[in-house]
């Protein structure tokens, strides 16, 4: 593609519709701009983004600053190309000797810390081809590896050329443990510091040190400097998020969030993470697939003072009212000079040492201020929903089942007249949810896995791994939708024609835990981990299991996966509160054969104690409302309690879901032979 000759078709006259529509922006600045809109998520309407350059429509020059975007959208970034990762790696190998390093650390990760990262930040997948949401490669001048989780194992296999990587599963063979036999004394492993937590430095910085190497921080990142085509920071709008899906003022979150600074003996907290800022400023933004996030950064200070870094060009019309007189915002550049000033002053800065790039805690230390350390302050109360917000999440989840539903409804009739792959139901999908005014796009790319795919856990479908849907085999369908008030995902497994003996035995453990999780009653200060063996047991007594946590944190029109809290074996220490919402997702997985996964979204609620009782109960109200297969159960397996549980569920979403399908009729069919008694 010739770029430079698409540019000059979409410049003629830009300069002069800009003039008469009274847009100061020059044309080269303009051009930026643009090229920052294209390198952000989509917005749903181009009404969004059009307002950062002209408050008012013009047609001319709304139909030129549509061809611009169009042009840029098209720009290669050289993510996905076939081939490149040996000459991508002897590039790099070739700048760390120029910078005399003996090796560099490559996370996938952005100065944000966030699951999901704009393309610019997609370092991983250019160098090695691995395009999951989590993994590190570390490249020394002879060898070089990476590591997934064992979500990602098999994909990995497929995407990451073995010859030129060792790859290994980050719990099984630790980056730790391999640079502790790969380094050599003296040798010198560079990290970029916005790119890893002070914690997750710590551990890498002790491994180097345990065999006489050091680990040593790059002012710049070499990767930046071989990656020719790289995409500019992304330029998503920024817009208000209203205060009836939001339930609370900005004020009144400020004011708590205040009061933790203090209790913590603080002067100020920095906030590094873009969704606890969307959460505390009421303000939603595009900088991001798949989650409303803002990239920013913010201090707010114990006298009720707040800075937002962030770039101005990002900002709607009227954005600067909404944030109030309490907030003042400053250009990104400004984050260290306004760190200096804290150090100048002795000031004392909380400061999330897990969750924060390790840049602010040097350059904090460096200029004198005295850091302690403590959790973001926004991530509790952002858990904790608050009644409008669980009043939104609700309805989101009535609209989401009624997609869902309409879907199923679709896909039963297109399977008996012709064949349907995974592509096809990805886009189908998509369509039923777009149909919502209130839906903003998907909460995470669609899991759409037919037949062995489905045993991938976080497979993603291509043109190049799309399978139809064979009968005798199970389709996973894991998906979810952003709304404006609410967000949603679900995973349902469904049975392609009649399913196997060892395929229904498989699903209906998997259920059980489903339920006996969903249906746990348990005191205050228990936590996820306390739970976790609910949903496994009946896979246990098969001698089986899943290589996954069972369930994570929600947001609100946010993150789909958000802490502090989760559902997982090991490792999570905060008690579950009401209002949290969390999922609750039990699976098994036959590598090579398929893969079943139950999802439901629940909410922790409090409950009536028995008679008697010495402590606070609380339970869990299930959101989400979607059949689930009833042609996968085996009722001789469960009990009569687990079959009237799955007995209520349906009569729920059927109940709640029939308003929602006035105007359908094959879907309403569906809805009622979905949700029948189950056969005993």
């Amino acid at each position: 593609m010739n770029l430079r000759a698409g540019k000059s078709r979409v410049d003629d006259g830009l300069a002069a519709k800009l003039a008469k529509a009274g847009v100061r922006l020059s044309a080269t600045a303009t051009h930026d701009l643009v090229r920052g809109i294209a390198a952000a998520a989509p917005t749903r309407d181009d009404a969004t983004w059009l307002a950062l350059i002209s408050p008012r429509r013009h047609a001319a020059l709304d139909k030129s600053l549509l061809a611009l975007k169009k042009h840029y959208d098209r720009a290669p970034d050289g993510i996905g190309a076939r081939n490149a990762s040996a000459s991508r790696l002897a590039a790099l190998r070739a700048e760390l000797a120029r910078r005399k390093l003996d090796g560099f650390l490559v996370p996938l990760a952005d100065e944000y810390q966030g699951e999901y990262i704009a393309r610019r930040a997609q370092r991983l997948a250019w160098l090695t081809g691995f395009t999951g949401s989590a993994g590190l490669a570390i490249v020394l001048a002879e060898r070089a590896a990476i590591f997934v989780d064992g979500r990602y194992t098999l994909q990995a296999e497929t995407q990451v050329d073995g010859t030129l990587y060792e790859r290994h599963h980050i719990t099984d063979s630790p980056p730790q443990r391999w640079l502790e036999t790969a380094l050599k004394t003296g040798q010198r492993l560079g990290y970029d510091p916005w790119l890893h937590t002070e914690d997750g430095r710590a551990r890498l910085s002790a491994a180097c040190e345990s065999v006489g190497a050091t680990l040593v921080a790059t002012e710049t990142s070499p990767i930046d400097a071989v990656w020719r085509d790289q995409p500019p920071p992304p330029l998503g709008p920024i817009v208000p998020h209203g205060i009836e899906f939001a339930g609370r003022s900005a004020d009144d979150k400020r004011a708590e969030v205040i009061e933790t600074i203090r209790t913590a003996k603080a002067d100020a907290c920095v906030l590094s993470a873009p969704d606890s800022i969307a959460w505390l400023l009421n303000i939603r933004g595009h900088d991001v697939a798949n989650t409303p996030l803002p990239h920013s950064f913010a201090l707010v200070d114990s006298d009720d003072r707040m800075t937002l870094f962030v770039d101005r060009r990002k900002l709607t019309p009227g954005l600067a009212e909404h944030l109030g007189n309490r907030v003042t915002v400053a250009a990104p550049d400004a984050l260290g000079p306004a760190l200096d000033q804290l150090g100048r002053t002795r000031r004392i800065v909380l400061y999330d040492a897990s969750g924060s790039p390790a840049w602010l805690h040097d350059r904090l230390t460096r200029a004198g201020a005295k850091v302690v350390r403590g959790a973001d302050p926004c991530l509790r109360p952002r858990a904790r929903k608050n009644l409008i917000e669980l009043a939104g999440t609700r309805a989101a989840h009535e609209r989401d089942g009624a997609a869902l539903v309409r879907f199923l409804a679709w896909l039963e009739s297109a399977l008996k007249a012709g064949p349907v792959d995974e592509l096809g139901a990805v886009a189908r999908l998509l369509s039923e949810r777009g149909k919502s005014p209130r839906f903003m796009g998907p909460s995470f790319d669609t899991i759409a896995g037919a037949g062995p795919n489905g045993a991938i856990v976080h497979y993603r479908s291509t043109e190049a791994s799309n399978r139809r849907l064979e009968p005798g085999s199970l389709f996973l369908l894991d998906s979810g939708g952003q709304y404006l008030d609410g967000t949603t995902d679900v995973t349902r497994t469904i049975a392609i024609g009649r399913p196997t003996p060892e395929q229904r035995d498989r699903f209906t453990r998997v259920l059980q835990g489903h339920i006996a999780l969903g249906s746990a009653r348990f005191p205050t200060g228990t936590t996820g981990s306390q739970l976790d063996a609910l949903a496994r047991q009946f896979l246990w007594q098969a001698g089986l299991d899943y290589d996954h946590g069972t369930g994570h944190g929600v947001g609100s029109y946010l993150a789909v996966h958000e802490g502090p809290h989760r559902i997982s074996k090991v490792g999570n220490t905060v008690a579950l509160e009401p209002g949290m919402i969390v999922s609750n997702e039990p699976g098994y997985y036959k590598t090579g054969a398929f893969g079943i996964r139950i999802e439901n979204l629940v909410v922790v609620a409090g409950i009536e104690a028995p008679h008697g009782a010495e402590r606070a109960m609380f339970g869990f109200e299930t959101l989400t409302l979607v059949p689930i297969d009833r042609r996968l159960v085996e009722p001789r397996l469960m009990s009569a309690p687990e079959l009237d549980w799955l007995d209520a569920y349906h009569a729920a979403v059927r109940e709640r879901l029939i308003p929602h399908l006035k105007g359908t009729p094959k879907a309403l069919a569906f809805l009622r032979r979905a949700t029948r008694l189950i056969a005993r």
